[in-house]
């Protein structure tokens, strides 16, 4: 199976190939994709040096435009495709119809790739995608158990790619509402989620309080690990209950997963983490590019080494299990 690994920065990028990625994803510095942070990111001319450095150690560059354009504001998108495609991408990862219509119209020798963002997660919704806009992968929505994934790989002839770590978001994306409606900045137009400019930290007497856009998001003890303030993993007050309603503020780690996904027909592992450190990438890609070689060859997978780097130090196997509540 591929490894698809995150890039934010250059440095990154570079880290990411160095280690085993045999595919990078990363976006340009602007609103055209989901991780646009001050200090990530790819101009078009250092896209096109990442291109070269990939292609000549035998990795992929795959562009990210997956956020949904702004009425008026189209040109911004349709450059960024022209971007991707004079620098030499293997492929572009789509959400918007629009998009992809014009993708598959002006650069048909662009491959495409739909985004998680487009929340494709059946059957009918890939064939349509893959009928009318010759996409030819779909990063599947974390929603699926791995039983579903083979049912569903069983009906599309399209290559299909699954989150295996990192952060773990609410289960239904291209619809992050909770965090647009806090801060003002949608996650999927502008490419902002919990941004930092709003995000405040407040001791209240024994405990520290993590606030988004003046909403407290969560209540820990001063000594405990404090979670970053996303709403769809804050907790909330449901009848006489209190809790992490969509997901626990944690890190997916599907490691073990691996031979199971590989038997449902998966093409593609992805590890998220554009907004990490070359540090962080670095280490995350060769522990997992030693896994998918263990489970190809037959072999034993190696114990993971990457409790550490996960939220709160502590994981969960998410939808693949059913496990939210």
């Amino acid at each position: 199976m591929e490894l698809v690994c995150p890039a934010g920065t250059p440095a990154a990028l570079r880290a990411a190939v160095e280690t085993g990625a045999h595919a990078v994803y990363c976006g340009f510095a602007d609103e055209t994709n989901a991780r646009n942070f001050p200090g990530l990111n790819f101009s078009p001319e250092e896209l096109a040096e990442a291109v070269a450095f990939a292609h000549a150690r035998g990795a992929k560059v795959l562009v990210a435009i997956n956020t949904f354009p702004r009425a008026g504001a189209e040109p911004l998108w349709h450059r960024a495709l022209a971007n991707a495609e004079a620098a030499g991408a293997d492929a572009v990862i789509l959400a918007d119809i629009g998009l992809l219509a014009h993708a598959a119209d002006r650069h048909p020798g662009l491959r495409r790739h739909l985004s998680v963002q487009a929340a494709a997660a059946n059957p009918d919704a890939i064939n349509l995608y893959a009928s009318a806009f010759g996409v030819r992968r779909v990063v599947l929505p974390r929603v699926l158990t791995v039983d579903e994934i083979a049912a569903i790989n069983r009906e599309i002839d399209v290559e299909t790619e699954v989150f295996v770590f990192g952060g773990l978001c609410v289960m239904a994306e291209g619809r992050c509402s909770l965090s647009s409606y806090a801060t003002g900045q949608s996650p999927n137009m502008n490419g902002v989620c919990s941004p930092a400019s709003h995000v405040v930290y407040a001791e209240e007497g024994s405990d520290l309080a993590a606030r988004l856009g003046g909403f407290t998001i969560h209540r820990t003890p001063k000594s405990a690990p404090a979670p970053y303030p996303t709403l769809c993993k804050g907790c909330f007050t449901s009848g006489e209950q209190t809790g992490h309603i969509f997901e626990d503020p944690v890190s997916l780690d599907a490691t073990h997963l691996i031979p199971k996904l590989a038997k449902a027909g998966v093409s593609a592992l992805k590890i998220e983490g554009r907004q990490r450190s070359r540090a962080y990438v670095a280490q995350v890609v060769r522990a997992f590019r030693a896994a998918v070689e263990a489970q190809a060859a037959g072999l034993p997978l190696p114990e993971s080494v990457l409790a550490r780097l996960t939220e709160g130090q502590a994981a969960t196997a998410g939808a693949y299990a059913k496990t939210w509540r």
